[in-house]
């Protein structure tokens, strides 16, 4: 099952994204058809290089983030994996370090989120943290889209200090979008509110049922940011964050970001940097990329550090010299590799001469019906020789997201400090939607299925968050990978 979806990530990272506002012109990013086995309904519009037909084993899913084709249909009919409306919610330990918040997730290491307070009456909400996202978006409590009467909403009964900006908003996900209004109001997260633009749908698309959370934070290297915001308001000293992905398997979810400066308790030794090559995203040079200590010989690439991805994402070419060093393993589509469930092959990413080692908790699947393990690195351009790192590699490393100096950093991961294994929830819709069904929903079993991810990079754009428009010719801005 988890080969089955493992493209749906695929398609959510690189997506055409149309911001449409009133009174201003449509943005407008190139979409290039590929090449793609017709029923996987070929979800590519961002230079993606397809170097072998899809497998028929192998079916695209439709995500909140797959691009659409050009010439398909929005009224097609897709395969979309059905989740109960209740959510898993595995909570975060309860952080102390300043100005920091825990980073909860769904019990899948599939997507991770933080509780943000909304509006005057600091209603609770979750938001996926995205650095490969500029948009800030929640679901709004006019929305009677079917994922909206699942989630939580936000409105103006919600806030004293609600201001409905009167202009529109339409981000196109290929066959998911969100629609809505404009408003301006206070977010709050990790002890930091700041009143800012930020979009309430009033439509999404049905793939937004399969995930937890209630909307997306930003965090890209944009200058419109709920971060950017901010630092103009002179509440932190750096514009920098730290962050460190908890693994379920650990037993314990001490997961936290924390802003203006970096936790010592989260890392031990020294963080290594690499600076940014992009105007507009959280991208990097990678030197290398090795298996057991063996160089792949993949070099001159860039390397996308998105923590909305679940997995990792390469070239064709990379990747089948990559899996090339690991006894045992196989492929039928030049995409996706099952590897022996066994393998002792350590697969580490280097960047400014330092490397970074992927567990094989990571690096491996569990297990399908079959007995077949899955590698979670995949061979799919989506950048003209880039690399999109996500979840599967953070969960290794303790990051930095440094804007004032453009940079990354990586530094080893500190023990958790405990071993308790951390609450999980089962969590129902609290939102204002007048809508029934949502209350008859929230008794439902918390959806369990773990057999896909995130993957997305947005191009966004909103009247009040306008986007900053690259010159150095990469495209502005991420999309974000959700899981199913």
């Amino acid at each position: 099952m988890h080969r089955v979806f493992i493209f749906l990530q695929l398609s959510l990272w690189i997506t055409s994204i149309y911001a449409l506002v009133l009174g201003a012109p449509e943005i407008q990013r190139e979409i290039r058809s590929q090449d793609v086995d017709e029923s996987a309904k070929g979800f590519i519009t961002f230079k993606l290089v397809k170097k072998a037909t899809t497998s028929e084993k192998t079916r695209i899913l439709v995500t909140p983030r797959a691009p659409r084709s050009a010439g398909q249909s929005t009224g097609e009919t897709f395969a979309v994996v059905g989740r109960a409306p209740g959510y898993t919610i595995v909570k975060a330990n309860a952080p102390t370090f300043k100005n920091s918040a825990g980073i909860d997730q769904d019990g899948t290491d599939y997507s991770y989120f933080a509780e943000v307070k909304l509006g005057s009456e600091g209603k609770q909400l979750y938001m996926l943290l995205d650095t490969g996202a500029s948009t800030t978006w929640v679901m709004g409590s006019t929305c009677t889209s079917k994922s909206c009467l699942m989630h939580n909403t936000f409105g103006p009964a919600d806030s004293k200090t609600f201001n409905d900006t009167g202009k529109t908003y339409s981000v196109e996900y290929g066959t998911g979008s969100v629609r809505g209004h404009v408003v301006q109001d206070s977010l709050s997260l990790a002890g930091l509110s700041v009143t800012l633009p930020f979009g309430v749908a009033n439509t999404t698309s049905d793939q937004f049922t399969q995930f937890p959370f209630d909307g997306i934070l930003g965090l890209a290297t944009s200058s419109d940011t709920w971060l950017t915001a901010v630092k103009n308001a002179n509440l932190i000293d750096s514009n920098l964050f730290g962050i460190s992905l908890a693994r379920n398997s650990d037993g314990t979810n001490d997961g936290e970001i924390v802003f203006g400066a970096l936790n010592p308790a989260k890392y031990t030794g020294d963080i290594t940097y690499s600076s940014v090559v992009s105007n507009s995203a959280w991208t990097i040079p990678m030197d290398d990329i090795t298996v057991s200590g063996k160089s792949a010989g993949i070099t001159g690439r860039s390397a996308y550090i998105d923590t909305g991805t679940s997995f990792v994402f390469g070239p064709p070419d990379d990747v089948a010299a990559l899996y090339k060093l690991i006894p045992g393993s196989s492929t039928n589509d030049g995409s996706s590799y099952t590897v022996p469930c066994d393998t002792n092959s350590q697969v580490a990413f280097t960047f400014s001469k330092q490397s970074w080692n992927v567990s094989s908790k990571d690096f491996i699947s569990a297990p399908n019906g079959d007995g077949t393990c899955t590698g979670n690195i995949y061979g799919m351009e989506y950048v003209p020789g880039g690399w999109l790192l996500g979840d599967v590699f953070l969960k290794n490393v303790y990051s930095v997201f440094d804007v004032d100096n453009g940079r990354i950093g990586f530094a080893a991961k500190a023990a958790p400090a405990t071993t308790t294994p951390s609450t999980t929830t089962t969590t129902a819709p609290t939102g204002t939607s007048s809508a029934t069904s949502a209350n008859s929903a929230s008794t439902s079993d918390a959806p369990t299925d773990t057999s896909g991810g995130l993957n997305g990079h947005e191009t966004p754009s909103m009247t009040g968050m306008p986007v900053e428009e690259p010159t150095d010719g990469s495209k502005p801005g991420y999309a974000t990978p959700l899981r199913q």
